[in-house]
């Protein structure tokens, strides 16, 4: 059977001849609005046992533009779990013909912590290709073994925007004792083959387009299709498991990988026993236990699985004063064990997108790691590798996504906090005057909370006054000739809350006419992003998050002038969020503008989206009425 597979694989290959690598052969339709096509891939995995898989890969791949550049992905990871049996690419000018090959010992071996001596097993060989011109083809080889195979190879035919596939396929072989187990996942739209035989499975798909992002659309992984694999007899790191459950699986995890050793030196026992002195409830001696590693710690920056899936020894972090999530994460889970709070290490999938832990698919999944700490029917969640964060906050980068808690007696599967809508605020309070000369003077207090701080904390730390305030510039981009006279910023950690208070000026704010002037009365918050109109929209849309903002505006008035031209109320109410707006007359030349948006999170349908297009199209109008006066 094996010998089959080979020779069809072969076949498979040898059709690309250094003629057909012409890259004007390409059919028209996979080169239309494409940064690169893949020629042909192939990858190969074979389960050798228990203990060891081995993976082969050939990729053809045609960079048309330099934006194709970053999808060559000639690269192999390598470590005392993982070897590197083979590698070579071969480079294609634009009419087959061969430039240059590329053995072993040119491509850049380099570690995946450089300068961290105690991390440095874990390394990367990579090709560093400069082209003279495009297009050009790249045929990259490699076989790779590995130990882990608790984290099997997925198969991910397409994995960027602007990139056609005129052919993908993928097999991979296994023995019937381990049980072997797949998840497919977006298969719906795509025309893929699937041959299944004993030991053995397959898939093939060609001549895919190459899709184009959309605004809204859900994340890639949720839109391509793929297939995830999985055994229930695995080893990790040389330890042998079983995980026909997630509590099965978390139970090796946790007595092999990250309690196997939990040792620390006395003098830093009696540090944090002497912090933590009389206090009794358990969160609050974990804000100082939190606090304590964000100012001893530096996060080396190691994706989990690149790096290996167990920790660094807790004495050496304490040592070294670095880690990468996984040693962060079980530093703080020691330090707290010794002052007897309980927390659990717990894998995530970390970014914005919010990937989830498969539920119903038991195997090595994530890409992160952070600490569960329990308490009264609450779940505080530590992001061990910032030095920044407030405690229990990880912002967008880890919040609303399931999650696998790693305890003693074994997995479990939690969600991480949501941020409710109300939760994700920002409250603007402020006033302005305009002159009759149309010159603006503007102060305010602006306070976040939420994902809103998340998006806004930084300010807090740029210390060039210059940086600062051209980042408040560019916020303000309809303010033109602003100047900044006053900038104070409070980062409050408890409540988690960004106080900005500043006041500034503009010159010929507003435009002149004869004995008119005129000026849009929203100065502090304009929401005027419009989503991209689709004749035919591929793809349902979602809003990850909800915020809402509140504007409570005091406006002082040229002397002199009279209101022409008042805008009226607005109330819009939709099913993906209301803004309201109000302005109410003042006596003695005063205006108050008062404006609420919220936008709720949700997942919507691609018929709706043209009505939430329009909907964000009012929002920006509304955000941009002007007053007219008139000289008395």
């Amino acid at each position: 059977m094996k010998i089959k597979i080979l020779f069809f694989l072969i076949l498979s290959v040898s059709v690309f001849s250094q003629e057909e690598l012409n890259s004007l052969l390409i059919p028209k339709e996979l080169k239309e609005k494409a940064n690169s096509v893949v020629r042909y891939q192939s990858k190969e995995v074979t389960i050798k046992s228990q203990t060891s898989y081995k993976l082969k890969t050939k990729k053809i791949i045609t960079v048309l533009n330099e934006y194709g550049m970053k999808n060559v992905d000639a690269k192999e990871y390598y470590s005392k779990s993982e070897k590197i049996n083979a590698i070579e690419a071969i480079i294609y000018d634009s009419f087959g013909k061969e430039i240059k090959k590329i053995k072993r010992k040119d491509f850049i071996d380099h570690s995946v912590a450089d300068g961290f001596s105690i991390l440095s097993d874990n390394r990367i060989l990579y090709l560093d290709y400069t082209p003279t011109q495009y297009p050009f083809t790249i045929v990259f080889e490699s076989e790779t073994e590995s130990i882990n195979t608790a984290f099997l190879p997925s198969w991910f035919p397409i994995d960027d925007y602007y990139e056609s596939v005129q052919k993908s396929e993928f097999t991979i072989l296994y023995p019937t004792d381990l049980g072997f187990k797949y998840k497919e996942q977006n298969f719906n739209s795509y025309n893929i083959v699937k041959n299944e035989k004993t030991n053995q499975l397959s898939y093939i798909i060609e001549n895919v387009e190459p899709l184009k992002p959309e605004d809204y659309s859900p994340d890639f992984k949720t839109i391509v299709p793929n297939v995830i694999f999985g055994l229930e007899k695995f080893s990790l790191e040389g330890v042998d498991g079983v995980g026909k459950t997630w509590e099965d699986f978390g139970k090796v995890y946790y007595d092999k990988l990250i309690n196997t050793d939990t040792e620390l030196n006395q003098e830093t026992i009696k540090k944090i026993n002497d912090l933590t002195k009389g206090i009794v409830s358990p969160i609050e001696k974990a804000k100082i236990i939190y606090k304590y590693v964000q100012n001893k710690t530096r996060y080396v920056s190691i994706q989990l699985g690149i790096g290996g899936w167990k920790p660094m020894l807790a004495k050496d972090v304490d040592r070294l004063g670095y880690g990468d999530c996984k040693a962060l994460t079980n530093y703080t889970r020691v330090l707290l064990d010794n002052v007897g709070v309980k927390s659990y290490y717990t894998v995530i999938y970390s970014g914005s997108e919010k990937e989830n832990i498969k539920k119903d698919f038991v195997s090595y999944q994530g890409d992160h790691v952070i600490l569960t700490i329990p308490q009264e029917d609450k779940n505080y969640f530590l992001e061990c590798t910032s030095q920044t964060n407030p405690f229990a906050f990880g912002g967008d980068f880890t919040d609303d996504r399931y999650a696998l808690m790693i305890k003693p007696e074994g997995g479990f599967i939690i969600k991480t906090n949501e941020f409710e809508t109300k939760a994700n605020y920002q409250m603007t309070n402020g006033n302005f005057s305009i002159d009759s000369d149309g010159n603006l003077k503007a102060q305010a207090e602006i306070k976040s909370g939420g994902i809103q701080y998340d998006q806004k904390a930084f300010l807090s730390r740029i210390n060039d006054e210059r940086e600062l305030h051209r980042s408040y510039k560019n916020r303000l981009s309809w303010v033109n000739n602003l100047k900044i006279e006053k900038l104070d910023i409070k980062n409050n950690l408890e409540p988690v809350e960004l106080v900005e208070q500043f006041n500034f000026t503009a010159t010929n704010y507003s435009n002149k006419a004869a004995n008119t002037i005129y000026f849009v009365l929203n100065v502090f918050n304009r929401n005027e992003n419009i989503p991209d109109k689709y004749r035919n929209r591929k793809n349902d849309f979602e809003i990850r998050r909800g915020y809402f903002d509140s504007d409570e505006i005091e406006i002082i008035l040229p002397e002199n002038y009279e209101i022409d031209f008042l805008p009226e109320s607005v109330n819009l109410e939709t099913v993906f969020g209301n803004y309201k707006m109000t302005i109410e007359r003042k006596t003695d030349g005063k205006l108050f503008y008062k404006r609420d948006l919220t936008i709720n999170k949700g997942n919507f349908s691609k018929e709706q989206y043209e009505e939430y297009r329009k909907f964000r199209e009012q929002i920006a109008k509304c955000d941009n009425l002007k007053i007219v006066l008139i000289k008395k």
